[in-house]
């Protein structure tokens, strides 16, 4: 049996942790790095097999050291692009090919004509291939794990803890009232603090959770604690239903708070790099409340003006409140904004893998409802277009389309691209429609649009 000094970065070997079900489970995992803090060994660890957001830090006690892999020495030999001791690609994942028509007719529950009627817009499927990609929406931005320090956040209405008390505290059945905790992981050269490399040195961060300021030490918290008196994020409450609230910050008017904020976001998406310049920029807080104040659940910027229709620039949902439907939540008032504004809206692309896989979530069970309510004239088969599935779900035509491609619904058919929902897709979609709970209710949104063109300097 291998000793805890002999771990380095590369070994492989089962590694407890705790499942959905509440249940022990000893995955196999990989060491991404090694911290010894205080005289005691930490390991950054990720799951083979496993979502990146569940890498995190372990101690020696939930490692098997009997079944432990160490690493092999590669070999320096020309591999991808002909480059000695370069790693090759991992392989993609193949699409499935649509379904192809045959002289024998298969048993189809629903059938819907898909018309292409504006022949001047790049709408139709070229060459009857249905299965080529159109959208930019299937690129992919790494999602590194998480590179960042634990980070606390308490409200003011709550009892600080004590010096003594452990420096960071998951919360109880998904609460983010009393902290929200973020694994800490390797040292970065863009920090997320910005410029302050005095504060990215520090294993914990104390925030504020109402204004976000955050600080040092517990004892700068204090301090803090008995002058704030924010209990709600600053900006206008757009929306409220029942203990969920929407509030519309403008990155020029509050900058301390938006600057905040992107920084928190920093502190779970490792591709974020603004923090600095919010003028350009609108904040959407969700928040949920109770007698002690309007606690964050997540937001989403936007741009004032988009050129390219971007009706999403960043989007957060914090770790305690994730898994709960906080997330479809979050996008599907952004498109509720983009109703009312009268547009069609995109997230900014390359979207990371989390958000391409939350965002063709919420496309397929919109575009899906709106299919299985067509109805039918004199027994014919219901008829859509492109762009009327567009304007009524202010989906953006490209991805409209690479969600279609993507659930493997279009065929071509006798000179016509027909949309075939099958037994399983209608069973699927039913299914998790009864498990979205939490639903944008249009009659409580009071959004007025701005025309940013005519403010001048915003």
């Amino acid at each position: 049996m291998a000793e805890v000094g002999e771990i380095i970065e590369g070994c492989r070997l089962p590694v407890l942790r705790r499942n959905q079900d509440n249940e022990d489970e000893w995955p196999l995992a990989e060491i991404l790095s090694v911290k010894d803090i205080s005289g005691r060994k930490l390991f950054y660890v990720h799951y083979i097999d496993f979502n990146k957001r569940l890498d995190e830090w372990v101690t020696h006690e939930r490692l098997d050291l009997k079944k432990i892999q160490f690493p092999k020495k590669e070999a320096k030999t020309p591999t991808k692009n002909g480059l000695p001791g370069s790693r090759p690609g991992s392989p993609e994942r193949e699409v499935p090919a649509s379904a192809q028509a045959s002289g024998k007719t298969l048993p189809i529950p629903v059938q819907i004509t898909l018309r292409f009627n504006l022949p001047k817009e790049r709408e139709a499927i070229p060459g009857g291939e249905p299965d080529q990609p159109l959208s930019s929406s299937s690129c992919l931005q790494p999602n590194h794990r998480s590179t960042k320090r634990k980070v606390e956040v308490v409200s003011p209405a709550t009892p600080v803890p004590s010096e003594t008390a452990p420096a960071s505290v998951f919360p109880q059945n998904g609460s983010a009232r009393r902290a929200v905790a973020a694994q800490p992981g390797r040292k970065r050269k863009s920090n997320c603090l910005g410029t302050d490399e005095e504060l990215t040195t520090l294993p914990v961060l104390y925030l504020c959770e109402f204004c976000l300021k955050y600080g040092r030490s517990l004892k700068c918290l204090q301090r803090h604690l008995t002058k704030c008196d924010l209990r709600h994020p600053p900006g206008n409450e757009i929306y409220r239903k029942g203990t969920i609230s929407f509030f519309e910050i403008d990155g020029r008017k509050n900058k301390s708070y938006s600057q905040n904020l992107c920084l928190l976001a920093k502190c779970f998406l490792d591709h974020k790099t603004l923090y600095y310049d919010t003028d350009p920029f609108l904040f959407y807080v969700m928040t949920e409340y109770d007698c002690k104040g309007f606690h964050i659940v997540g937001y989403f910027s936007k741009e004032k003006e988009s050129t390219e229709d971007y009706n999403v620039a960043c989007i957060l949902t914090l770790p305690p409140y994730q898994r709960r439907g906080y997330g479809k939540l979050l996008i599907e008032f952004s498109y509720e904004l983009s109703k009312v504004e009268g547009k069609t809206g995109t997230p900014e692309k390359p979207l990371s893998d989390l958000g391409l896989l939350s965002y063709r979530s919420y496309w397929s069970q919109t575009i899906l409802e709106i299919l299985m309510g067509l109805k039918s004239e004199s027994g014919e088969r219901p008829q859509i277009t492109i762009n009327e599935i567009s304007e009524i779900t202010s989906i953006k035509k490209e991805d409209v389309i690479s969600t279609l491609q993507y659930l493997n619904l279009i065929n071509y058919y006798k000179g016509q691209y027909i949309l075939t929902l099958s037994e399983d897709i209608v069973d699927g979609h039913e299914r998790a429609m009864l498990k979205r709970l939490l639903r944008i209710d249009s009659k409580c949104l009071h959004f007025t649009p701005k025309d940013w063109s005519k403010r001048g300097k915003w």
